[in-house]
């Protein structure tokens, strides 16, 4: 027999077990777990970027260092530079004459800002400026004129340099003078910032891709989050309907513990005024007419019963010769029943056989279906009432679309003359019983 209890309210502590964790903190974790492809990628990037950076600044640097030492020291050793240093006095000109066009020629050739001969007292015989030939030289180099080397960033005449300076050695390894060759710190910083939009293209293409990249992963997640998310939701409903089963189970178990009781010591009368207390059975009109029927008769009073708890009133219209299954009995009652909790105040079941088929239509004066929704009335999980027991809803009119989908019948929704829905469907008679 078709029977149906309200399930109990959950208690608050079973409410509080039921959140193991804040939506804040698992927001944040989501959050977290999202933006993290994309911050690897936007470090891994910067980082690599920095690194090639500074790589390509001390490869600059490195190079112009070897350069203006090779010129310098290929020049020290040039036998044109040693004769006239040797036969130098103390007037540079003529010196000047003849080494300031290879002077000339080497710093055109080499790519280098300047490259000044002196001899071993410190005066320059070829300088970039005439002016400054036959003068002092304005930085120090005393120890390169002691036989060492310099190579070293310093500010002279014509800016600050980065600058080799090698001494000139006889035949006979003495000092005759010294060779200096120098680039200036804003040439190589042109040169960097060359090189440096030159890597920027693919330092900015390498992050654009590797954001498209960690923008497809978070998106891969994010479907695997709400996947999961559905699948918990739906875990969920089921633990609260299987312990609000488990309540309604032991409660009618104790209903059935109390009949049996009356029952076995013979007070039957005492027994249906307990029954009729619990669950009110409307015994009148339909009962009658439903004698070889007896599944279909306690569906219907259950249902009467139920949708008077309702403030709702059922008719019924029925007119089948052969037995009604469970299949039937389920639409049915699930169809009633979203009638009386959808707010009708009356309900009408008919159910008719022709053919070996049964058609059956539920109808009611509530406010029907929502334009926009049919469509959705019979997804699991949707409903338009407010789930107040905490049990989850949008259960039944699921479970009614698979049992006719099972029979291979139909069933269809509109809105009926008075007002709310109207569900219309078929299933075929069975030829055995159940």
């Amino acid at each position: 027999m078709f029977t149906h209890t309200s399930p109990r309210p959950a208690s608050p502590a079973s409410s509080r077990s039921v959140s193991r964790s804040s939506p804040a903190s698992s927001r944040f974790a989501r959050l977290a777990i999202l933006l993290l492809p994309t911050l690897i990628v936007l470090a891994g990037v910067g980082v690599t970027t920095s690194i090639a950076i500074s790589v390509q600044e001390s490869s600059i640097r490195d190079a112009t260092a070897d350069r203006v030492r090779d010129v310098a020291t290929s020049l020290s050793q040039l036998d044109q530079v040693r004769t006239v240093l040797e036969r130098t006095g103390p007037d540079v000109s003529a010196a000047t004459r003849e080494l300031q066009p290879l002077a000339d020629v080497v710093e055109e050739a080499a790519g280098v800002d300047y490259l000044v001969i002196t001899d071993d007292r410190g005066i320059r015989i070829t300088h970039p400026t005439p002016s400054e030939r036959g003068k002092p030289v304005s930085t120090s180099i005393e120890d390169v004129l002691r036989g060492e080397e310099f190579l070293g960033t310093e500010r002279g005449t014509i800016g600050t340099t980065l600058r080799a300076k090698i001494p000139v050695r006889n035949a006979d390894g003495a000092v005759i003078g010294s060779l200096s060759v120098g680039i200036l710190e804003s040439r190589i910083s042109a040169d960097f910032d060359v090189a440096l939009h030159q890597l920027l293209p693919w330092a900015l293409g390498a992050l654009l891709a590797g954001t498209l990249v960690s923008s497809l992963l978070a998106a891969l997640l994010e479907r695997r989050f709400r996947r999961l998310d559905a699948v918990a939701q739906e875990a969920e409903a089921v633990r609260r309907t299987a312990a609000a089963l488990r309540e309604q189970t032991h409660e009618f178990h104790t209903r059935l513990h109390v009949i049996h009781g009356l029952v076995s010591h013979g007070d039957t009368a005492d027994a249906l005024a307990y029954i009729d207390h619990t669950a009110p059975v409307d015994t009148t009109g339909a009962g009658a007419r439903l004698g070889e029927q007896p599944l279909l008769r306690a569906t219907l009073d259950a249902l009467r019963a139920e949708l008077g708890g309702h403030g709702a009133v059922l008719e019924t219209a029925i007119d089948v010769t052969s037995d009604v299954d469970e299949d039937l009995t389920l639409v049915l009652a699930n169809l009633c029943r979203n009638a009386g909790e959808a707010g009708a105040t009356l309900v009408h079941c008919a159910l008719v056989e022709a053919d070996g088929v049964f058609r059956g239509e539920v109808t009611d004066d509530g406010p029907g279906i929502a334009n926009g929704t049919a469509d959705r009335v019979f997804t699991r999980g949707f409903s338009s009432k407010a789930d107040t027991s905490g049990l989850g809803r949008g259960i039944g009119l699921d479970l009614v679309r698979r049992t006719v989908a099972r029979r291979g019948g139909v069933i269809e929704l509109s809105r009926s003359d008075r007002g709310g829905a109207r569900f219309r469907f078929e299933l075929e008679v069975l030829n055995d019983r159940r």
